[in-house]
């Protein structure tokens, strides 16, 4: 068997929903093995292993990270637990999958950085849109010149309100609408800054409180600026009314829009519009999820370069960190976790 194709021996913390679609469904269709899961009820430990064919539970998420049978783990606890664990997990020596955002905040994403260089290992902030044919197929248009030059690049990442109880609610876990989905939007204006002279710039922000939460967003619009001129719109929204989650190329020849960015499995139609005329590619249904597993393991297994890295997890941070500021709200709290 090639290094490429050993199975990754992949540890679950926690047992939240997004593991289903995010880490148990890619691993089962390329053979990698889920080999163990701790969570902090070892009720849920016990019934997603079961649902999810884990090999089995173990105590904590302490003795997951040290367990010498798991070689990556992935991490997709609440916001302000991923600092904490990311750190822990790398200075165990493993390969790290982050869910997004990596840290509670621009320091604590320095730390995980720091932990990535001294350990040596693989580090990946799970933007896993990035993998997909949409998203890649968006960026080659944005490089061929096909829309001339880039104008303006806007993003709208909405859900419809979580319950009250969801920690994507808690300022203590790290949440909030830019937390949560914004993440998505700023992080796919900076992809696209390479075509616009570099990333963008924070120019204003704006938010809206949830309810009587203290300092938690429910919605926030951040006003970029690009080095070549060219201005950017990301807004976000946690309690909207439908799921809405675009991302807009706009430039002096024509536009390009693809339909569900952060989904693209979902929606896989990128609508492009110029002066020839208009056309809609579809560029597949396959989970971004699955390619992005791929090349996590390409990674880890082939040293196979990745397209973020934990450099990035930060400057994403900053600018998250930014806009929160420039709304006259506070970074995220680190976690004491």
């Amino acid at each position: 068997m090639s290094p490429l194709q050993e199975p990754l021996r992949i540890g679950v913390l926690g047992a939240a929903r997004i593991s289903g679609q995010a880490i148990v469904a890619p691993a089962a269709a390329m053979g990698h093995r889920l080999v163990a899961v701790a969570a902090r009820d070892p009720r849920r430990a016990e019934a997603f292993a079961q649902e999810h064919g884990v090999e089995r539970v173990v105590g904590s998420y302490a003795d997951l990270v040290a367990d010498p049978e798991v070689d990556v783990v992935y991490n997709p606890l609440p916001n302000g637990l991923h600092g904490p664990w990311n750190s822990q997990a790398l200075q165990a020596g493993k390969h790290v999958l982050s869910e997004k955002p990596s840290a509670s905040n621009a320091e604590e994403a320095a730390a995980v950085d720091d932990a990535v260089r001294k350990a040596g290992t693989t580090f990946m902030e799970a933007f896993h849109y990035l993998f997909h044919p949409v998203t890649q197929r968006l960026l080659a248009i944005a490089e061929s010149g096909e829309l001339g030059r880039i104008e303006h690049v806007a993003t709208m990442v909405a859900i419809p309100p979580p319950s009250d109880a969801d920690p994507r609610w808690s300022l203590a876990l790290a949440g909030g609408a830019m937390m949560d989905l914004g993440c998505y939007g700023l992080h796919a204006q900076r992809m696209l800054g390479r075509f616009a002279g570099g990333p963008p710039e924070l120019v204003s922000a704006q938010a809206g409180i949830h309810r009587d939460v203290t300092d938690v967003d429910e919605w926030l619009n951040a006003e970029l600026a690009f080095p070549s001129g060219a201005t950017g719109s990301a807004r976000c929204h946690m309690a909207y009314g439908e799921v809405e989650m675009t991302l807009r190329v706009v430039g002096m020849e024509g536009e390009a829009v693809a339909h569900n960015f952060v989904l693209p499995h979902v929606d896989d139609r990128l609508s492009i519009t110029t002066r020839s005329g208009s056309r809609v590619e579809t560029l597949g249904k396959r989970s971004s999820y699955t390619y992005q597993l791929e090349a996590f393991a390409s990674a880890v297994r082939m040293g196979t370069p990745l397209p973020i890295d934990s450099d990035d997890a930060v400057s994403n941070m900053r600018l998250i960190d930014a806009c929160y500021q420039a709304a006259g709200l506070p970074p995220r709290p680190a976690s004491a976790h």
